[in-house]
Formats: structure tokens, sequence, C-alpha cells
């Protein structure tokens, strides 16, 4: 029982966790990311305009992104420049997640950029200040000459903002508006990405295919998973070394119903013989004792599947396991069960039961119960 519940309880921590990471990254990467399959960037043609007009896609959003040195007073860091259109913050609702000021990168007079908040803290950047950030890139086919600055593009914005996701996001990337980022890195009409927002109704694996098939090799389409599956093929492969490790620790545990049957069936000789007595074949005594093996497992897992869903439940209601305080968007462990975990932890149970049952009826019953 307490195996198995220690098994629910575990795995449905590692589905919390999944869930809040890939929530994290709702909100800042899309559903889909079409990318160049050679070169860094690209204008994007008719057949753009199509997946546009795409019945299933909610949102379409240019972007372009590079690395560019940030300055700010006397500080200064490299940072991932990335050039958003209006249709960004609708599309990921990074507006949700401002920390200070507002998420404003375009206004009739001025262009703002929305730092995260690593990013600023490193460069010390203040939103009441009236000092501009300054970007500085190296020119394409420039060449160096007496000043080493000419090989550089050079602009200004002013920060409205600082966004907190993940940190993966927060100490790398600055949002500006698309045309500054084209601007600074010297481009007409490139992208480096095309983001799309897929409709709630739609399957985004079946439109990830279609997109695939309009586009073909010269271009990747990316899911969300995609983007980042170091990560995921990490927390799946935790998960698994998780579930291997409490298994072995049930297959041990699994040792005490070995002992229990073979006390049992030492025990109950003489009752054994007035069954024989009664009609009762080898069989039949042998079930007996493996049915006496199978309800311990089976009650075991049971109780245990009960048990961790009643702690998920109470940890999921009232939050008992805290988080450290500033680290994340919650306050409490995240905690989600799926009920293929709970089918497949169940079955891994009643069949360690089953087998660890297998061997006293067999042998032990051989042994010391002398069948004519």
């Amino acid at each position: 029982m307490v195996g198995t519940m220690a098994l629910v309880i575990v795995l449905s921590a590692f589905n919390g966790l999944n869930q809040f990471i890939n929530q994290q990254f709702s909100c800042f990467d899309p559903d889909l990311k079409i990318l160049p399959a050679k070169g860094k960037t690209f204008v994007p043609d008719s057949i753009f305009g199509e997946i546009k007009n795409m019945e299933q896609v909610a949102f379409y959003s240019e972007v372009l992104e590079e690395n560019a040195l940030l300055k700010y007073g006397n500080r200064q860091r490299p940072a991932i420049v990335k050039g958003v259109d209006e249709n960004f913050s609708l599309m990921t609702g990074i507006d949700t997640m401002m920390t200070d000021g507002n998420f404003v990168l375009d206004t009739n007079k001025y262009q703002f950029a929305v730092l995260g908040y690593g990013v600023a803290f490193d460069l010390g950047v203040g939103l009441t200040f009236v000092d501009p950030i300054k970007f500085y890139v190296p020119k394409r086919n420039a060449k160096v000459g007496h000043n080493p600055m000419n090989a550089f593009n050079t602009e200004i914005i002013w920060p409205s903002g600082f966004f907190q996701v993940q940190a993966d996001f927060d100490t790398q990337y600055t949002l500006v508006p698309l045309s500054f980022a084209r601007k600074l890195f010297s481009y007409q009409n490139e992208v480096s990405a095309i983001e799309l927002g897929i409709n709630d109704s739609a399957d985004i694996d079946e439109v990830k295919s279609e997109i695939q098939e309009m586009l073909g090799d010269d271009f990747q389409v990316k899911n969300r998973y995609e983007l980042h599956d170091v990560i995921y093929k990490m927390m799946k492969t935790e998960k698994a070394a998780v579930f291997f490790i409490l298994a072995f620790i049930l297959v041990i545990a699994s040792f005490n119903i070995i002992g229990s049957l073979t006390m049992l069936i030492l025990d109950k000789k003489e009752d054994v013989s007035t069954l024989r007595s009664l009609g009762a074949n080898e069989q039949t005594i042998r079930q007996l004792f493996l049915i006496e093996g199978c309800l311990i497992s089976f009650s075991g897992a049971l109780l245990g599947v009960v048990m961790g869903i009643i702690v998920c439940y109470l940890q999921i209601k009232f939050g008992f396991v805290k988080l450290a305080a500033g680290s994340f968007f919650m306050n409490s462990y995240p905690v989600n069960v799926h009920l293929s975990d709970i089918f497949i932890i169940f079955i891994t149970v009643v069949l360690i039961g089953y087998f660890a049952s297998r061997f006293p009826v067999q042998y032990i019953t051989k042994r010391y119960l002398q069948f004519n």
C-alpha cells in the first residue's frame, strides 16, 4: 500500500511539474513555429499568406531574432533581441507575465522595449530613469577602419516594462517592435521565424503536418514540445527512472508476500489434509494459496491508489507542500493525477504480487505438502 501510494504521489508530482513548465512556455512560445531549414532569415512569400488565412490559424506573427550587445549606463551585457508585431502578445499572453511596467512596444510617437527580468536586473534598468538602452550590433559585410565603432549599428530605445516567465527567457530575451529590429539588424522584409497560434478546436499535430506539406523541405515546422525537446525528454526520462526505482522497491517489498504465504502454507498443513479428505485436489489447494497472495497485492494496490489520490487531492486543494518563496508563480507544489498512470501503477503492483505469490505456491507446497 505504501509503495503504491508513493508511486501515485511521485508520478503525479512529475505530471504537475510538466504541466507547470508547459504553461510557462505557453506564455512565450507559440503553438507552432516555422523556421528556415537553412540560414537564419527568409522573406515570407505568397504561401505564407495562405497559411495566415487558414481556418485553423488564430494568430499569425512575424518575428526577427538576433544577438546584440545592450548597454545601460555603465553596464553592458549580450542578449537576444526579438522583434515582434502586435499579434505576439495576443498569441502568447506575455502581457499577463509583467512584473513591472506595462507591455507597450509601439505607440504613435515612440517605440519601447520590454526586457526579461534577468536582463533588466543585470543592466540595472529602472523604469523611472530617463536613460535609454543602447543596442550595438556588428554591421553585415562591414570593414574595420580607423574607428571600430563604424563597424557597428547603434540604436537606442526606452524600456516600458519587465516580464518574468522562466529563467531561460528572463535572462536572455528583450522584446522590441519588429520595425526597430529590422532597422537595428539592417533587414528590409526578412524574418527569422513565423509564429502561429492555433484554434483550440483544431488538432495541432494535424495542422503542423498540413503546413509542413505546404512548405516542403525548405522549412521546419515545430510545436512547443519540439522547441524544448531536451527539457521534455529529460523530464520523461526522470519520470521513467523514478517509476522503475519505486517498482524495484515494490519487488523487494513483495518478499513479504513470499514469507507470509510460506508461513501460511506450513501453518495450514492439517487444514490441507482436511481439505484433501473432503475431496480437494492438488490444483484446488494451490489455487487457494495463490488467491490469498493475489488478495494481499490487490488490496494493497487498491488502498495505495486510493490513499495516493487522496493525498494528491489534498495537495491540490490546500497546498500543504510549499515551494520556496519567490521561486515560481505559485506557492505550493504542482500536482496532476493522470488516469493512465493510475492504471499502469495498479497493473504493475498486481503483477508483482501475482508473481511473488507463484513462488511459494509452486515450490513450497510441492516440498512440504505431500500430495498423492
